[in-house]
């Protein structure tokens, strides 16, 4: 009974206390990838996850290295990876690598 009463306390202290709102969200979204006939790649952002702005190349292959649209198409470089961006709430993260 003691038990139950610490973790309840822990439990409810924690959302109090806001604990909770510091752990962090990664970026999520799909892309399609053509390859077509070698590089560069094509990378058409097809949808975009919670807290998730768009997508980027990284390296960048110039001008169009990032879009925040669906539907848009970035040309990344051979070996690039494809990341997706996130808003102030969320990070960044990789969602192909050496493409």
């Amino acid at each position: 009974m003691v038990a139950i009463t610490v973790i309840l306390a822990a439990v409810i202290g924690t959302f109090v206390l806001g604990l909770g709102d510091s752990v962090s969200q990664q970026a999520s979204a799909s892309v399609s990838i053509d390859r077509g006939g070698g590089a560069p790649y094509s990378v058409t952002l097809v949808s975009t996850g919670s807290g998730t702005t768009g997508i980027k190349c990284q390296p960048g292959s110039g001008t169009d290295d990032s879009t925040t649209t669906v539907g848009d198409t970035i040309t990344c470089p051979s070996g690039s990876s494809v990341v997706a961006t996130g808003n102030s709430n969320t990070e960044d993260a990789t969602i192909r690598t050496n493409i």
